[in-house]
């Protein structure tokens, strides 16, 4: 059953598609269907899965549609990324070595969506133990280029239209560099909001989950859900926030177009009602991404012993001679003189939006590069990542060849339903 318009039902938001099963319009019957004959014609060229089961998923439709009542994401698909367990189907972490792997129970990610009445459609691929080394998967739109990583696979199911929600992580970059190359609305929380449990660990004291979606809305409402907490609709308007424009020491780094549109960007705002002036980050944010690279790295090389001691000669060259290395060469005087100085940087950020809602700031250089053995420059994200703040980037321009670049709005720690007002806010300010 599809009473709904001639749009295709896997063209359609998380929060439309709740909505039509609501009123009776569709099924998530429908639904699965509608995104399964899709993705049979698009993932041989786009590779965006790692395990989906189409009985596996129809049977979950089916029983969605028999059990009473309905819940906040009643018949949405969603895709999870390849080191978030799921006990009906193999979590292998992006490795040969954890090939065949069948986790006992669901993350908690996992068994809040099916809680929510949401369908879990398959798993997506993801990098090498969600870090350097690429899997299969390219850009929807351009297959010559990577769709980013390491949430690959979910960024690129999601900005292909294969479902409509997708969930990834991010320790450095993760969701957000891809959501931007790929088209769509990413968002990073607060760090420690959403519960990790049964997520593969890469670096603790950075790692999140990071959700991408078609719309601000349905980020707000699966946010929600992974709180355990009811819907809350975003307000139905919101005040024109103040921004601060923050290029980072690091805007060179910006494709030239890239810095045109978003200096446009920034103008175009001012120009409907925002409050913009430019902010220069302390010195010390210079730092932070060295800073960063120590973090992440000593967890990781820690979180991966048994890997290490039982497989070396199945890891990726380029994750032993990158993060590895990194990991394994780096004291813990050094480790943790790299968490206190994030710490200050934290704290000083915290002063920088007394005077501001939201920092405007590239997602990315700009557009998807050429080339499927890298993910991309992931400079632009370490910076928020390692502060803990939210982070949302939003799809709003086209680079010199037609592929999308994303623009992003970072909050101040633990005010991420303000981050998403405001987005909502820029996208129809700049539509």
């Amino acid at each position: 059953m599809n009473t709904m318009n001639a749009k295709p039902l896997h063209h359609h938001t998380a929060t439309e598609i709740v909505q039509a099963i609501t009123a009776g319009k569709t099924t998530a019957t429908a639904v699965a269907e509608s995104c399964l004959e899709y993705i049979a014609g698009r993932d041989p060229q786009v590779q965006a899965w790692h395990y989906l089961n189409p009985e596996l998923v129809l049977a979950q439709a089916r029983a969605l549609d028999k059990r009473g009542g309905i819940g906040p994401l009643q018949g949405v698909p969603v895709a999870i990324k390849d080191i978030i367990d799921t006990a009906d189907m193999p979590t292998e972490y992006g490795t040969p070595i954890h090939k065949g792997h069948r986790p006992r129970i669901d993350a908690t990610c996992v068994a809040l969506t099916r809680r929510a009445g949401g369908l879990i459609m398959g798993k997506t691929v993801t990098t090498e133990f969600a870090n350097r080394f690429p899997g299969k998967t390219m850009h929807p739109m351009d297959p010559r280029r990577t769709p980013g990583g390491s949430s690959s696979g979910s960024a690129a199911a999601v900005g292909d239209s294969m479902v409509p929600m997708g969930v990834g992580t991010q320790t450095t970059a993760s969701t957000i560099r891809p959501a931007a190359f790929c088209g769509c609305v990413g968002y990073r929380p607060t760090w420690g909001d959403l519960r990790c449990a049964g997520v593969m660990e890469a670096a603790g004291s950075l790692d999140t989950l990071g959700l991408i979606a078609r719309s601000v809305e349905d980020i707000a409402l699966y946010r929600n859900v992974l709180l355990g907490v009811a819907p809350e609709p975003l307000p139905a308007d919101s005040v024109a926030p103040r921004i601060g424009f923050c290029r980072t020491h690091i805007w060179d780094q910006c494709e030239p177009d890239t810095q045109r549109q978003i200096e446009a960007c920034a103008t175009k705002l001012a120009k409907a009602g925002a409050k913009i002036s430019d902010v220069t980050l302390p010195g010390d944010f210079a730092r932070i991404e060295e800073a960063h690279r120590w973090i992440s790295s000593f967890e990781f090389a820690r979180n991966r012993a048994w890997e290490i001691d039982h497989h070396w000669d199945m890891i990726s060259e380029t994750l032993r001679n990158n993060r590895l290395k990194d990991g394994l060469s780096c004291s813990y005087e050094t480790y943790r003189d790299a968490r206190a100085f994030v710490e200050r940087c934290r704290l000083m950020l915290d002063d920088v939006f007394a005077d501001y809602d939201v920092l405007l700031t590239p997602s990315a250089a700009g557009e998807a590069p050429i080339g499927l053995n890298s993910t991309g420059n992931a400079s632009f994200c370490a910076i928020w990542t390692s502060a803990h703040v939210p982070a949302m980037t939003l799809p709003l321009f086209k680079g010199p060849n037609g592929l999308p670049v994303g623009v992003q709005l970072i909050g101040k720690r633990n005010s991420d339903r303000k981050v998403f007002e405001a987005a909502r806010w820029v996208q129809r300010a700049w539509d």
